[in-house]
């Protein structure tokens, strides 16, 4: 049986309020993932793409583990950086999730939607070049509504 959207979030609603009646701690990252807004910036950086005369670029479950890590991080750590406080690099993150050849990453905080993040992105030099960067072939978004924290890993 397939679900909805709407299907799965009041049974983790429900879920989650018979878990917290029973006393039962419940981690933020267990419903912070928004996966409707991440699908949403790959359509809206693939329609930006298509514009600039690149490729689409593919969804890699690699890169959206390591995007969705950085963003809980940041999040849970209360910091804003490609870099963590122990001083691992995107790179290095892309590639202790298994992808081999990493290409970019953009961050972003605050905006609470795929449109608002897009916007952001695409008026900052450096960031728009990452998305516009024809030799990419692969991303990742993550995610985490708290604080909404956001990560592209671009792969090539």
């Amino acid at each position: 049986m397939a679900w909805t959207n709407l299907q799965r979030s009041v049974i983790a609603s429900g879920l989650a309020a018979v878990a917290l009646g029973a006393g039962v701690a419940i981690p933020a990252q267990a419903f912070a993932a928004d996966n409707g807004q991440q699908q949403r910036v790959v359509e809206l950086v693939n329609e930006a793409r298509a514009g600039a005369g690149c490729e689409p670029l593919t969804s890699d479950e690699r890169l959206t583990t390591a995007a969705n890590g950085h963003s809980d991080d940041m999040s849970a750590r209360d910091y804003f950086s490609h870099t963590t406080p122990e001083g691992v690099t995107f790179d290095q993150r892309i590639k202790n999730a298994g992808h081999s050849s990493p290409g970019a990453e953009n961050i972003a905080a605050g905006q609470s939607s795929a449109e608002q993040v897009m916007d952001a992105w695409m008026k900052s030099a450096g960031h728009k070049r990452n998305i516009l960067d024809c030799s990419l072939k692969s991303i990742g978004v993550g995610v985490q509504t708290d604080g909404w924290y956001w990560t592209q890993d671009f792969g090539r």
